[in-house]
């Protein structure tokens, strides 16, 4: 069984910074995928972006292109989120989620078996 926990989201201004990050109580099969989604209020949840933590490949969703990075540190087990530039619409629940690479996909939450509890990140104006 794996377990995520997620941490650094708060509150910040238009056109500021956070870095999200997501500790793995272990790494498995089930983890050589790890990615971001997130939810805001009455929205469906959508990938942010994805990393194979094997190779280091990563993809995004257009939305954050240019903006967020997704990163990877094996021997902590723990995935990280760059947040730059951040714009009110990126208010949201943010979850760490993992999965198997190569199936795993931004674009289906069901690719996932893992979840984590979220970490809220609130941009104002």
């Amino acid at each position: 069984q794996v377990q995520l926990v997620e941490s650094g989201g708060g509150s910040v201004q238009a056109g500021g910074s956070l870095r999200l990050s997501c500790a793995a109580s272990t790494y498995t099969y089930s983890t050589t995928c790890m990615a971001w989604f997130r939810q805001g209020p009455g929205k469906e949840r959508e990938g942010v972006a994805r990393i194979y933590t094997n190779s280091g490949i990563t993809s995004y969703a257009d939305s954050v292109k240019g903006r967020f990075t997704i990163s990877q540190d094996n021997a902590k087990k723990t995935t990280y989120l760059q947040m730059n530039s951040l714009q009110p619409e990126d208010t949201a629940m943010y979850y760490c989620a993992a999965g198997r690479a190569p199936w795993c996909s931004i674009s289906a939450t069901n690719t996932f078996g893992y979840w984590g509890q979220g970490t809220q990140v609130t941009v104002s104006s």
